[in-house]
């Protein structure tokens, strides 16, 4: 634990999957074919936080959910990658973008399509449900199951590391 506590302390850069990430997983779907999904508000105010206090903070989804999209951008996380059908690619070109190594990325997956882009990444972190071929490879699996807290786990657990969790800084509003 104490060798993932001291990568905390470099990150700048937070990646996370949608799908069974940022939400569960489950997909509602009414007779029109809407479809409706759940955000967890924790894992909101995490994201939103992490953007108010400057870290990069992007969503790769190889669905192009409105909902998702919507959700991610009124929380002030505007690198929304949708339709990703390569996720290592769509990871290397956002590193590239921010002038950013992976080293400092932090990237939360839960299945077989991040496996590659969490491969690269300085820290590859997922959900208690995520699968085990991504728990394989994960150095922490947080408690918390996707769309149920395994976002505000990680990105609060960088912060209080880095001593910007309930700093002052982080609570003018």
């Amino acid at each position: 634990m104490e060798s993932f506590l001291n990568k905390l302390k470099d990150i700048t850069t937070f990646i996370f999957d949608v799908d069974g990430v940022i939400t569960d997983g489950t997909v509602y779907v009414t007779e029109s074919g809407e479809q409706f999904k759940s955000f967890n508000i924790k894992d909101g105010y995490a994201l939103q936080l992490a953007v108010k206090l400057g870290y990069n903070v992007c969503a790769i989804s190889g669905s192009r959910s409105k909902a998702s999209l919507y959700r991610l951008n009124s929380l002030g996380v505007m690198d929304v990658l949708v339709g990703a059908h390569k996720k290592s690619d769509n990871f290397n070109s956002y590193l590239e973008s921010k002038h950013v190594g992976p080293l400092s990325t932090l990237y939360m997956g839960d299945d077989i399509t991040d496996l590659a882009a969490m491969k690269l990444a300085g820290l590859p972190v997922c959900p208690a449900d995520a699968a085990e071929e991504i728990k394989a490879i994960s150095q922490y699996i947080s408690p918390f199951p996707g769309g149920r807290g395994a976002v505000r786990d990680v990105i609060e657990k960088v912060m209080k590391v880095q001593g910007k969790w309930l700093n002052d800084e982080a609570y003018s509003w």
